[in-house]
């Protein structure tokens, strides 16, 4: 049992050597280990701080980052929406240049057309005019080819001449 049990020696010694190494680590040691622990309390507190400010602004940052990314959907649905409506217009514009220029040149041909035919029919006039004037010479001479048959046709038409 004197092995569990200590004696009044020892217990005094190292009573008086826990009290003095108390003193001694309470006059130097205990104020620096406090102010490091306190240090170190300050720096965590600031650095959740910070963490937090950060968190904070990381917070505000995504909301701008969503609003431009949402303004610049909004300007390129903008943009392809004015892109595809003067697309649209020119295609509309072309249309109807085609159609007006197709109406020109249907009237410009419809008006060569008609000159044509004019020129047809007059030319057909001219060679009317032309066979007639032949025709009758030729009645006229064989008309009036002996003088009996002059005689009669002047009568007649100094006759005409007269009644009108």
């Amino acid at each position: 049992m004197d092995l569990v049990t200590p004696s009044f020696g020892l217990l005094f010694w190292t009573g008086l050597t826990f009290c003095l190494l108390l003193l001694v680590l309470a006059r130097f040691a205990w104020k620096p280990i406090l102010t490091q622990v306190n240090e170190r309390s300050k720096k965590i507190e600031d650095a959740l701080q910070e963490a937090e400010k950060a968190r904070a602004e990381m917070i505000s940052l995504k909301a701008e980052n969503d609003r431009i990314l949402k303004e610049a959907r909004a300007e390129r649905d903008a943009l392809l929406k004015e892109a595809k409506d003067s697309s649209t217009k020119m295609i509309e514009e072309a249309k109807e240049k085609a159609k007006m220029e197709g109406a020109k040149m249907m009237e410009a041909a419809k008006q060569s057309i008609e000159s044509e035919r004019n020129a047809a029919v007059a030319e057909m006039k001219a060679q009317i005019a032309v066979f007639s004037v032949e025709i009758a010479e030729r009645l006229v001479k064989e008309t009036l080819s002996n003088e009996d048959k002059q005689k009669v046709l002047s009568d007649k038409l100094v006759e005409d001449l007269t009644m009108n």
